[in-house]
C-alpha cells in the first residue's frame, strides 16, 4: 500500500496534521518511535493551552490520540532510519519499509538534559525544562536556571517577573548571551549569576531538596540549596536520517518557509524539528495544520 501522507512523530505537530489529512479523507500513517503525544506528556500540568483552564499533558495527547484513532489514522511503532524519493517516498524503518506520496516530518525536539541520575523522575518535581510552561508554579519562590546562553537568559528574564529570586549557574566564567540580553539581567535586581560551576549531583528522592555544584577553577564541590532549578542549556533535534532531502541549519533543525515546505517537492515539516523561535504547543498545532494542508494541496494537483 502506499499512503497519501506518512507523518513521522506523534506529538502535538504529527497528531494534528494527521487530524488534518484524515479530514480530508487522506490515507494516513502516523509512525512514533517512543511514546505517542510527545513531550507534553512530561508535563504534569498545562495551564496554557485554549479550551482548557488546567490540564495534565499526558491527558491532552490522550485527547490528541483518541480524536486521530476516531478519524481511522492509522498507528505504527517503529523508528524510521532514512527517507528517499522516487516516484514516491521510501521510508525505511527498523523493521520495514513504507511507501508515500508525501511526507509530514514532525520528529520534535528534546530540551538537552544534565544527564544526571535521578533527573528524570524529578521532572516536574522541582526540574523544569520551560519557564513559560511551568514559571507559575514556583510564583513567589527562589528559583535557579542552568545555563548562561540566550535561552537560559531569555528564561531568567521571564521568571524575575513572578518570582521572589533567579540565580543562573554558568559552567563558564561569562555569560554567553546576546549583549542586550546580558544588559537586561544585569538591570534586573533579584537576578543574580554564579560563575564556573556545574552540576554534578541532584540530592532528593520524591522532590528536588538541592543540587551539588563543582567549581570549575578548583574543582571543589559544594551543595547548593534549591528547590527548583529550570534547565536551559539548549535544544536536541534529530534530524540526520533525513538530511539528504532537506537543509538543516548549525543546530541540527530543518530550515523550511512559513508554509512549511522544504526543499523536496512533497515533503513537509511542523513542530519542534523546524528552525522556529518559539516551541509550544500551540505553534506546534498550528504548525501541523499548515503542514497537513500543504500536503493535501500537493497531492490534489
Amino acid at each position: 500500500m502506499v499512503y497519501d501522507i506518512v507523518v513521522v512523530g506523534s506529538g502535538p505537530a504529527g497528531l494534528t496534521a494527521a487530524i488534518y489529512a484524515r479530514r480530508a479523507k487522506k490515507s494516513v500513517l502516523v509512525i512514533e518511535k517512543e511514546a505517542m503525544g510527545g513531550n507534553i506528556t512530561h508535563s504534569p500540568k498545562v495551564e496554557n493551552y485554549p479550551g482548557y483552564e488546567s490540564i495534565s499533558g499526558l491527558d491532552l495527547a490522550d485527547k490528541f490520540v483518541a480524536q486521530a484513532m476516531a478519524l481511522e489514522v492509522e498507528f505504527e511503532f517503529d523508528e524510521v532510519t532514512s527517507i528517499t524519493k522516487t516516484d514516491v517516498f521510501n521510508i525505511t524503518c527498523k523493521r520495514r519499509e513504507i511507501e508515500a506520496r508525501s511526507v509530514i516530518l514532525a520528529t520534535g525536539s528534546k530540551h538537552r538534559t544534565l544527564g544526571l541520575k535521578g533527573e528524570e523522575k524529578l521532572v516536574g518535581k522541582g526540574i523544569s525544562y520551560c519557564a513559560v510552561c511551568d514559571g507559575a508554579f514556583y510564583q513567589g519562590q527562589d528559583v535557579t536556571v542552568i545555563g548562561g546562553g540566550n535561552s537560559a537568559l531569555q528564561e531568567a528574564i521571564l521568571l524575575s517577573k513572578t518570582s521572589k529570586s533567579v540565580t543562573l549557574i554558568q559552567n563558564l566564567g561569562f555569560l554567553t548571551g546576546e549583549a542586550s540580553l546580558i544588559e537586561q539581567v544585569n538591570k534586573t535586581e533579584n537576578i543574580k549569576a554564579i560563575f564556573n560551576k556545574v552540576v554534578v549531583r541532584l540530592n532528593g528522592e520524591d522532590y528536588l531538596e538541592s543540587i551539588v555544584l563543582r567549581d570549575e577553577v578548583t574543582q571543589e564541590e559544594l551543595i547548593y540549596e534549591t528547590k527548583s532549578i529550570f534547565v536551559a542549556i539548549g535544544q536536541v533535534a534529530d534530524n540526520e536520517p533525513f538530511e539528504n532531502l532537506l537543509d538543516l541549519d548549525e543546530y541540527g533543525f530543518i530550515i523550511s518557509d512559513d508554509a512549511c515546505t522544504t526543499k523536496t517537492e512533497g515533503l513537509f515539516v511542523a513542530g519542534d524539528c523546524k528552525q522556529k523561535r518559539i516551541r509550544q504547543i500551540v505553534t506546534a498545532t498550528g504548525d501541523g495544520s499548515i503542514a497537513a494542508l500543504g500536503a493535501i494541496r500537493f497531492l490534489d494537483k
